[in-house]
């Protein structure tokens, strides 16, 4: 597959993952990091792409435990949660 093409599908496969948290979570991870991202790790977020999306966020907050396969730096990044910005919709329901 071309590198446009599987980069677009990746992208699309990132922001449609059935809701609207998730989309925001892993979709702006992808956003913010995957132009840096290597082979190693562009196959490891091909991997997180399988899992379901709450257990993806439950591992981002914290919550649970990822399996060892996932640790590392790659996971530390997501668990930094520092590359989700909210619609401005939202953003202004917190504020107030």
């Amino acid at each position: 597959m071309h590198p446009d093409a599987f980069r677009r599908k990746l992208h699309y496969r990132a922001w449609h993952r059935g809701t609207r948290e998730a989309d925001a979570m892993v979709g702006g991870f992808f956003d913010n990091y995957a132009d840096s991202w290597d082979a190693e790790q562009t196959a490891w977020f091909e991997v997180i792409l399988e899992e379901q999306d709450v257990d993806i966020m439950a591992w981002a907050m914290g919550i649970e435990q990822p399996p060892a396969a996932l640790m590392g730096p790659m996971m530390d990044q997501l668990r930094a949660l520092d590359y989700i910005a909210l619609p401005l919709e939202l953003e202004s329901d917190t504020q107030n």
